[in-house]
């Protein structure tokens, strides 16, 4: 029973933590994969539930598609800042 609790203590520590990193932090790559880092903590909170159909849709879902969605729109919108040469005519 302690050792459920400092687990479920421990989880709860790693979800805030990294739910407030993706609000604050100011690069939208370690955002994304802060929330996913979140959104993972919260799958285990439903496992620790005994709620493992949630669990299985969190990940399938939010962590599969959501994040994968983000992952891409932060990679296909990003400027390249190495490359500021200008073509002059």
């Amino acid at each position: 029973m302690v050792l459920e609790q400092l687990a479920f203590g421990l989880f709860a520590l790693l979800t805030l933590a990294s739910s407030l990193g993706v609000v604050l932090v100011r690069d939208v790559w370690h955002a994304a994969l802060l929330l996913g880092l979140a959104l993972s903590s919260v799958a285990i909170h439903y496992i620790m539930l005994s709620a493992e159909f949630l669990a299985v849709i969190q990940v399938l879902v939010y962590i599969g598609g959501v994040l994968v969605l983000f992952t891409f729109a932060v990679m296909l919108t990003r400027e390249d800042e190495g490359n500021d040469t200008e073509v002059s005519a």
